[in-house]
């Protein structure tokens, strides 16, 4: 067990799909980040309180995603600890930011420390994606991934588990807005094909192949021209007002590529340093608010730590 009683995480907002990596890749940022407050106390896993949701998700340890992970994680290492659970959500629900991902990775990595850190972080994923499972319906590492470790996370497989740290360029930044408007996991997964034609197969992953490579090679203009989906955005931009208007805007502004992050509503930009990130979240916030549509920017450096324990 660990000398301390009580330990504090911050786990990140991730981009998952980076467009042409439909579920299977994600990337992690330095902002913003859902904290959980993890305590050795009483019996059984109990959220205590959580701030900042305005009373939307479940208070109980087996219906909310930060709960589920501890509770997994207890449970496959036949610990019968008490566990309190208090948990910041610094992250918008329904965002396409990873929030769900993020209030599970902070509380199992909390509850990993507390009892002295018998598992790795990858060895932690698993009881992430049951979390995932309970918040969408799908056990999905595209978000939960990159939280828990950090960088961009190739997603090969699940079962087993198969994962690839991508090296990203130094000069990499990410912008995120977020408009006020919410799309439901569910909702999103709902609107998608079925099936997908051989052309757009192969498209999506030369795409996917391209993408890997220009992040491998530090070629900034291959990462842009890799950044197209042709799986999920056409659907899933249906529920984005002015999709493509936003799309232009963010490329005139500086941006590499730019798409929808996870499920959406948030859009993210790759660009190259921050003053190109800045802009181009500007062009994109001008759009929303030209809509009517207040929004909030978050521009960093991917971030290479993952879930931080402070």
């Amino acid at each position: 067990m660990s000398k301390n009683n009580t330990v504090r995480v911050v786990a990140p907002a991730t981009v998952a799909n980076l467009s042409c990596g439909f579920d299977v890749m994600g990337l992690a940022v330095e902002k913003p980040g859902d904290i959980a407050e993890m305590t050795l106390a009483g019996n059984g896993v109990v959220i205590k309180a959580i701030h900042g949701d305005g009373g939307l998700l479940p208070a109980e340890a087996a219906a909310n995603t930060a709960g589920v992970a501890v509770l997994e994680f207890l449970k496959a290492q036949k610990l019968s600890v008490g566990i309190e659970i208090i948990l910041h959500k610094n992250l918008p629900l329904g965002s396409g930011m990873g929030s769900s991902a993020a209030s599970a990775v902070a509380a199992v990595t909390g509850a990993n420390y507390l009892v002295g850190s018998p598992l790795t972080r990858e060895e932690l994923l698993p009881f992430v994606m049951e979390a995932e499972r309970i918040a969408c319906g799908a056990a999905h590492a595209d978000n939960a991934a990159p939280c828990l470790m950090g960088g961009l996370i190739l997603v090969r497989h699940t079962e087993p588990l198969d994962l690839i740290s991508i090296p990203t360029p130094k000069e990499l930044t990410c912008v995120l807005v977020h408009p006020d408007i919410e799309v439901k996991t569910r909702d999103a997964r709902k609107v998608l094909k079925d099936t997908l034609s051989l052309k757009n197969g192969i498209l999506q992953w030369a795409n996917t192949a391209a993408l890997v490579a220009g992040m491998m090679k530090a070629d900034y203009d291959l990462i842009g021209r890799a950044l197209t989906d042709v799986v999920a955005e056409p659907t899933r931009s249906i529920l984005i007002p002015n999709f493509e208007k936003i799309k232009e805007a963010a490329r005139l502004g500086g941006a590499l590529g730019c798409g929808i992050s996870g499920s959406g509503p948030a859009i993210f930009c790759l660009c190259r340093g921050i003053a190109a990130a800045q802009t181009a979240g500007q062009a994109i916030q001008q759009e929303f608010e030209a809509m009517g549509i207040h929004s909030e920017t978050y521009v960093s450096f991917v971030n290479t730590q993952g879930a931080i324990i402070f």
